[in-house]
């Protein structure tokens, strides 16, 4: 308990002090409340009396009443000062995180299910927020009430506030049983619910795909397995919860059986020293009111888990180390790249996936990567943008080293087009905006006429105010694309990264995404992984890669003319097009 306590603190990070004054408020709240059910036994005992001391009854009523009127205030200050602070954790806690995720090296990232991603952001940081004041409460209270009123009766007889005492570690196999049991399902059950949203994410975004491959059965299978499997595990640990659940009840319920059988014999004087009927019918309530927080206190231990699981999944990502980021950053000495003696493995991996790479980019020069898939031309590029830090040797951006550069420095020199182009479920203009957000609406229709995306955008309905859907999924390939290169376009920055942005499209889009191209790396230092090799024959430079080693360097024509890997692929391409489809019908 003390442990999750910590990490908790440790989570809420600013928010720390404000669980401790909460505790605080409880702290002080609770001791008034076992103060209230300690008076019942003079009040019992004045009640008893014949006659009534009508004094002594007046001042222990007003000291009851009192006692509640403090209590009720400090129950609303707790309650009022939770919410407050629960709608505030909320708010920083995944504010933190975002700015955690980004920070984490993003091959970290990639290696993450967005289903996980998702869990941890929303619902684990729901379940600790939501059970916050609920739970520091309820521990608070379990603690405290049977501490004050043992030390009550301890002074009206301290056979029974031993025997009472002893009601308390009865309890603590029972409760350590419950809680071993439900860590375990709690951390499968965790595991369950992050498996199914990512099944739920990844089964809703292929649906196109699953349709056209007719695998919509097979796939919604999967689907009901992982929701199945989800279901059965609640079920287990629900079940095995029964019989430890049943077995501290029963501890709590005999144990106030044998201190009203003990009460019983000093009643009937049995012992030297008797016992009034109004002291042990006061002991009895104070008992009873003593076991309702033990079984409250057992029946969170699930939510304890629930918690316990949800803090070790926000730990796990805020202590993912970020990447080293300088607080002031070299000038640039210009916009050459230079990759020197570069190795990097994967993490989880044996094979490198590149090895002692050597090679210099000019300034406003155009170099291709060519190669086999997995040969290393992506990661070349990925290492440039700081997708993670080499191993061995330096990648230097204008003669100073990506490491020494802070991200957003290093990141306000490079525009980059993929072949998977990702638009925000937004208007066109805000997604444009990526590249530069202060962009004029003058800016905007600027790079659009330079990228060829000017013209569709006004076909539609809004224009450049336009939503365009999850993923932009109401466009095409080739408008999309365009889209992506409007915005690189609009960011100007030195640097261009092209993951060959046309192999996907048909010849027509081609042909409009490739003047879109020649304007955005006009006068720019350009990196383009090849496909089409027809397309980088005025390139400047060739790097030919295999298993992430350069085996083939220079030109177009001085390539062919060496006869080697690149020579044997430009033939191949060039038989390729050539082929005719031929057919009886």
């Amino acid at each position: 308990m003390l442990k999750t306590y910590r990490q908790m603190l440790r989570v809420l990070d600013l928010h720390a002090p404000d669980m401790q004054k909460l505790l605080r408020i409880s702290l002080l709240a609770s001791v008034l409340d076992g103060l209230i059910f300690a008076l019942l036994l003079p009040l019992l005992q004045t009640l008893w009396q014949d006659p009534i001391p009508q004094q002594r009854l007046v001042w222990l009523l007003l000291g009851m009443g009192g006692l509640f009127l403090l209590e009720t205030i400090l129950r609303w200050q707790e309650l009022t000062f939770s919410w407050f602070t629960v709608n505030d954790i909320t708010h920083d806690t995944r504010l933190r995180l975002g700015k955690q995720l980004r920070l984490v090296p993003l091959e970290w990232l990639s290696g993450e299910r967005s289903g996980d991603l998702n869990v941890v952001l929303n619902g684990n940081v729901s379940e600790i927020v939501i059970w916050l004041g609920t739970l520091s409460s309820t521990i608070v209270q379990t603690l405290v009430v049977p501490f004050v009123t043992i030390f009550v009766v301890f002074w009206v007889d301290w056979r029974l506030a031993l025997a009472i005492a002893l009601l308390f570690p009865l309890a603590i196999p029972a409760y350590r049983q419950i809680r071993n049991l439900t860590l375990h399902s709690s951390r499968a059950v965790a595991q369950a619910d992050a498996d199914t949203a990512s099944r739920i994410i990844e089964y809703a975004q292929g649906m196109p795909v699953f349709r056209a491959t007719r695998q919509v059965g097979e796939q919604a299978e999967r689907l009901h397995r992982a929701i199945e499997t989800q279901h059965q595990l609640q079920r287990r640990g629900n079940l095995r919860l029964t019989l430890p659940q049943l077995a501290l009840a029963a501890c709590v319920e005999l144990g106030i059986l044998a201190l009203l059988g003990l009460g019983l014999l000093l009643l009937s004087g049995s012992f030297a020293e008797g016992l009034s009927s109004a002291s042990l019918l006061g002991v009895m309530l104070i008992a009873v009111r003593f076991s309702e927080p033990l079984s409250v206190f057992a029946s969170f231990a699930s939510v304890f888990d629930l918690v316990e699981v949800a803090l070790d999944r926000i730990d796990r990502l805020l202590s993912v180390p970020p990447l080293p980021s300088p607080s002031s950053s070299p000038p640039l000495q210009g916009y050459d790249i230079e990759f020197d003696q570069v190795s990097f493995t994967y993490q989880g991996q044996t094979t490198p996936a590149l090895r002692d790479i050597t090679c210099h980019l000019p300034e406003r020069s155009l170099t291709a990567l060519v190669g086999a898939s997995g040969s290393g031309k992506s990661s070349l590029v990925r290492l440039l943008m700081r997708y993670a830090d080499v191993q061995a040797g330096a990648i230097r951006l204008g003669g100073v080293d990506v490491r020494q550069l802070a991200p957003e420095i290093l990141l306000q020199q490079i525009a980059a087009v993929f072949q998977e182009v990702y638009l925000f479920d937004d208007t066109i203009a805000q997604n444009l905006r990526l590249g530069k957000p202060n962009a004029t609406p003058t800016e905007l229709e600027a790079a659009a006429h330079a990228a060829h995306c000017h013209g569709f955008i006004e076909r539609l309905p809004l224009g450049y105010d336009t939503p365009l859907g999850e993923a932009g999924a109401t466009l095409s390939g080739g408008e999309r694309q365009r889209l992506s290169i409007a915005r690189a376009i609009l960011k100007d920055a030195p640097i261009v990264l092209l993951d060959e942005p046309t192999s996907a499209l048909d010849t027509e889009s081609e042909a409009v995404v490739q003047q879109a191209i020649d304007q955005l790396v006009h006068h720019k230092t350009v990196v383009v992984i090849a496909h089409r090799l027809s397309t980088i024959k005025s390139a400047d430079q060739i790097l030919v890669l295999d298993t992430g080693q350069i085996i083939e360097q220079g030109t177009h024509d001085s390539l062919i003319d060496q006869n080697g890997s690149y020579a044997r692929l430009w033939q191949s391409q060039q038989q390729a097009r050539q082929w005719r489809l031929t057919g009886e019908y």
